[in-house]
């Protein structure tokens, strides 16, 4: 959609909240300073996540505009920086997913330039960053997500994929196997690793019952992890019998909607009969306590979004009498990444994703937020 040089990028801007609502306008931007771990990617697919328009809205605090979105990103590599060339070369295929750095363990100096004062012993800027240090880099106290901040170390605001390029940390970017389509891979980045983690950290498998909750972006990927990685049984949520086709389709063997009538004779009849819950829903409520009595003893109910406006109401007596674990999960790290990718290719999984022109972001980003994405929607590119 235009020549780029390397100083220069363009992409679709959001000046202010409006852009949300379909105002983004497309335009040049100064990408940060090109360092040796770095790669420049050639744009050619960008899903679109919920994420993107919450950021847009400023639902998560203050935003800083303009604002380019878009962390899920695929592309081929047109800059290697030296630091990167022991694994990446120009014309690799990658991806590129929702951080875009860590702390990483790197020395103080480089990591926060801006601080005044050295760092206490044992702060991850010294070398001792557990999370970093034991591949859980998304926990890293200093994530810098894809978009929308500044970085500590150079003070830039970071910009996403709704662009023709995007600067990349070499260590969060990541191969593509050839089997695997990019319009495919493009939203496993975030949606489709934000729920493989958890799964695969509570000990989804063969033998094991599980329930996905939200039947949206991220839920039609909870239950295709599931399958994939070999689940006995998979219960869906959701409110309404709309979606109850579309459910068994991806792979549930039972589906219950919440606020249709017989719900919690269904509840009753199923107690005690899952290991783990997936919690893709924006909202809980009133139903967490069914959700908990579906549990076995001892399994987990997690959290992937800021539930209820992040006052979630837990029933603890419940809890107690069944050993009930109520767990949290961020996205996934570099080696689940890969991971996930390779498991992809293994089983053959196919998210449903509709592609879209990259002209056409904001019609795009409005689908998203009106929930009529079926399951994910992914901007294309065509001139890249």
């Amino acid at each position: 959609m235009s020549n780029d040089t390397l100083d220069t990028f363009h992409g679709w801007l959001g000046h202010s909240a409006a852009a949300a609502d379909g105002q983004m306008q497309w335009g040049p931007f100064t990408p940060r300073a090109f360092q040796d771990d770095d790669v420049d990617i050639a744009v050619t697919h960008c899903a679109v996540c919920h994420t993107d328009h919450g950021m847009l809205t400023g639902v998560w605090g203050p935003v800083e505009y303009p604002l380019c979105v878009g962390h899920e990103i695929v592309g081929r590599i047109v800059r290697v920086g030296p630091k990167a060339k022991d694994r990446f070369a120009i014309g690799d295929r990658v991806g590129f997913g929702a951080q875009c750095d860590a702390c990483l363990n790197r020395p103080f100096p480089y990591w926060n330039t801006a601080a005044s004062a050295a760092p206490a012993a044992g702060d991850g800027h010294q070398g001792g960053c557990v999370p970093c240090s034991t591949g859980q880099e998304q926990y890293c106290p200093e994530i810098v997500p894809t978009y929308g901040v500044r970085r500590n170390y150079d003070g830039t605001l970071a910009r996403g994929g709704y662009a023709t390029h995007f600067r990349a940390k070499s260590h969060f970017t990541f191969p593509l196997p050839p089997e695997l389509p990019s319009a495919h891979a493009a939203p496993m980045l975030c949606g489709g690793i934000t729920t493989y983690s958890p799964l695969v950290r509570f000990g989804c498998g063969p033998g094991k019952a599980v329930g996905v909750v939200g039947l949206g972006g991220l839920g039609h990927f909870a239950v295709l992890w599931a399958k994939a990685l070999g689940a006995d049984r998979i219960l869906g949520f959701s409110r309404s019998v709309g979606k109850k086709d579309d459910a068994m389709a991806l792979g549930c063997d039972e589906y219950l909607a919440t606020l249709e009538d017989g719900y919690a004779d269904a509840i009753k009849e199923r107690e005690a009969s899952l290991d783990i819950i997936l919690c893709t829903a924006s909202s809980v409520g009133e139903e967490l306590e069914s959700y908990i009595t579906l549990l076995k003893p001892g399994g987990t109910f997690v959290l992937l979004g800021n539930a209820d406006g992040g006052k979630l109401q837990v029933p603890t007596l419940p809890m107690l009498m069944k050993k009930i674990n109520v767990a949290g999960s961020l996205i996934g790290s570099p080696a689940e990444i890969r991971d996930m990718f390779k498991l992809a290719v293994e089983k053959g999984v196919k998210p449903w994703v509709q592609e879209r022109d990259m002209q056409d972001a904001n019609e795009a980003l409005k689908d998203i937020a009106a929930g009529n994405a079926r399951y994910r929607l992914c901007l294309v590119n065509k001139d890249a």
